[in-house]
């Protein structure tokens, strides 16, 4: 399926803002869209600025045929900054998986109800993190 011409990016925005606090607006430029979710905090002893966080990130670029999204898993550092990672801890991994279940799905719905299509890259993470 093609896209519809009529889906400007502040009507995204819109309708990505609507999916919950994922979607990071100022990483956000014309057809490329950036979403993360901080989904378990590596340790709480340390002070709030300084804290990391095990999580995922979205980049979702328009392309001819359809969206393609590329998702990564790893830690947000103390810099503000997403690094490539494996979760050791079984619990940390399940609610991180947890979260990026939830997300997928309302944005497979919201592209459902926009009729758009949304495609993986052949870089995300593995597939039966998100398609259950």
């Amino acid at each position: 399926m093609t896209l519809p011409t009529n889906y400007s990016r502040n009507k995204l925005l819109k309708r990505f803002s609507a999916l919950g606090p994922y979607i990071r607006e100022l990483k956000c430029q014309n057809d490329y869209f950036f979403f993360d979710c901080l989904a378990v905090c590596v340790s709480a002893k340390i002070a709030p600025e300084k804290r990391e966080f095990w999580g995922w990130w979205m980049e979702l670029e328009r392309q001819e045929k359809g969206f393609v999204y590329n998702y990564q898993i790893g830690l947000f550092d103390k810099h503000g900054e997403w690094q490539p990672a494996s979760i050791k801890k079984t619990a940390d991994l399940q609610r991180l998986e947890s979260t990026l279940h939830a997300f997928h799905k309302r944005l497979s719905d919201s592209f459902d109800t926009l009729k758009l299509t949304l495609l993986p890259s052949v870089d995300t993470v593995t597939p039966q993190i998100y398609t259950q």
